[in-house]
């Protein structure tokens, strides 16, 4: 993604050497997205239709949870908006007064993308303000390998030097310790003026060369395994992720062209890996197609994502699990962020200063919002019990008092997850505000609940006018769209 990015933004006026190992293993497992991902798509320039076609592909409209307030209950956080409004937290407030009357329907029945997703169809976003397809938005699930493969040939063919190669000694400048070149095995040696590290966890610059420190969030969430698994595809894809609760964590199921990716997230303290693995398989909807890929993780950030001439991104600048599929994004805000700031062969340390200070905020924000899907449960095992009890990070404490309080939500302009997602998380795992906006008082209860019944019946019907989603992945974009 950065070298696909850099040389798109930046051309030939700066060299770039990106850095491989084939014996170095993946992760793999951040095969689900959400909205940004087709701005950065678009930013490249990418078509959309061989985008999809050669990463295996499918759209994304959601996240179904199961289980997550309690065994057998579920709910849908979609993309796009509820209602047609262009305010969505106003109309929250709307149709908190009308369910107290028992005037309105379900919260899902006012979006496009839950209703769409539980038909199995797909669209795509309008830019007239009046078709209920203006409140549409979509990301896509992706073979992840696939996509850097993708992305790989695209730098390439903008003038990024590939090399394969495994670093193995890191050269720094005597006076400042500045990162200046790294050494290959072989005694290979790349210098450069600014180095991007992707080397995942183990953070191979920005860590074991910089020693920049690491933030332990494990208190808030503790879970620190993973197993990925794919598997074969027994159903039509869903434009949908689905997120399953367990006793020691979650399990996440996403729908590709040609296989199943799965995994489970669980904490070490609350299950072995023996049991988790059999959970894992019991779960899979078809024959398995690999044996598990296991990981070990502490959820935090690095303590700065930019130190002296070396960016960190990905799992190599933090990680918080992957459950409303915000690790590519990450990735992607990252590149954006530091285009915005970029120094050229120097910079103002305030420069460094701000972008960190944007990052640290990104990560916060995220974790607060994973946060909330833990505490919010009313569960009765041991590890769901203690996060209910945990407590809090101040940001996300005072948010939900003032959600409690009025149902009101206090927004950042450059906050990733919108009102929508917010209130589809709280509605959906049972957290109802004790009030509602006043000035909703002004208009007559009737008169907007025949409004709100009339919104529901357009989205419907919208919904059920959409292709089927396996169609809408034989069609071009634009035929979709037609459809």
């Amino acid at each position: 993604m950065a070298a696909a990015l850099f040389s798109r933004a930046l051309g030939r006026r700066c060299a770039i050497t990106l850095v491989e190992s084939a014996e170095i293993g993946t992760i793999g497992v951040g095969e689900a997205t959400i909205p940004p991902i087709r701005s950065f798509n678009q930013t490249l320039g990418l078509d959309e239709a061989e985008f999809v076609r050669e990463t295996k592909g499918s759209y994304k409209l959601g996240i179904e949870f199961r289980g997550w307030t309690r065994p057998g209950e579920s709910y849908f956080h979609p993309f796009g908006v509820y209602g047609v409004a262009p305010d969505p937290g106003y109309f929250h407030q709307y149709w908190l007064k009308l369910s107290a009357l028992n005037k309105a329907g379900p919260l899902g029945d006012y979006s496009l993308c839950d209703q769409a997703a539980r038909r199995g169809r797909f669209g795509q976003q309008s830019r007239d303000p009046a078709s209920p397809l203006s409140t549409f938005g979509s990301a896509f699930h992706f073979d992840a390998g696939l996509y850097a493969r993708y992305l790989r040939t695209y730098a390439e063919r903008l003038g990024v030097t590939r090399i394969e190669g495994k670093v193995a000694h890191v050269a720094q400048r005597g006076e400042d310790g500045f990162v200046e070149a790294l050494v290959l095995e072989g005694d290979r040696r790349i210098e450069g003026d600014f180095f991007i590290d992707c080397s995942g966890f183990r953070g191979l610059l920005i860590e074991q060369t910089l020693k920049t420190g690491y933030e332990d969030w494990s208190h808030w969430l503790p879970c620190d395994r993973a197993m990925a698994m794919p598997c074969e595809r027994q159903e039509d894809p869903r434009p949908f992720t689905r997120s399953t609760a367990q006793a020691g964590g979650w399990i996440w199921n996403i729908p590709l062209q040609h296989r199943d990716g799965n995994g489970y997230v669980y904490s070490s303290a609350f299950i072995d890996d023996e049991e988790a693995e059999a959970t894992l398989r019991a779960s899979l909807g078809g024959s398995a197609l690999a044996e598990p890929n296991r990981l070990r993780f502490v959820t935090g950030r690095r303590k700065k994502a930019w130190n002296k001439n070396v960016l960190s991104l990905g799992l190599a600048s933090g990680f918080i699990e992957p459950l409303e599929s915000t690790s590519i994004h990450m990735i992607q805000a990252g590149l954006l962020k530091f285009l915005s700031a970029f120094p050229g062969k120097t910079w103002e340390p305030v420069q460094v200063d701000d972008y960190n200070t944007r990052i640290q905020l990104d990560f916060e924000r995220i974790r607060d919002f994973i946060v909330l899907h833990y505490h919010a449960n009313q569960r009765d095992e041991p590890l769901w019990r203690s996060r209910r009890e945990m407590q809090l990070p101040e940001s996300l404490s005072e948010r939900l008092a003032l959600f409690r309080a009025c149902g009101r939500l206090s927004q950042h302009p450059e906050e990733m997850f919108t009102a929508t997602s917010w209130q589809a998380v709280l509605d959906g795992q049972g957290v109802r505000p004790r009030s509602y906006d006043p000035l909703v008082d002004l208009h007559d209860a009737d008169r907007i609940a025949a409004e709100f019944e009339q919104i529901r019946r357009e989205i419907r019907q919208a919904a059920e006018a959409m292709p089927r989603h396996i169609d809408a992945l034989r069609l071009s974009p634009a035929r979709v769209g037609a459809a």
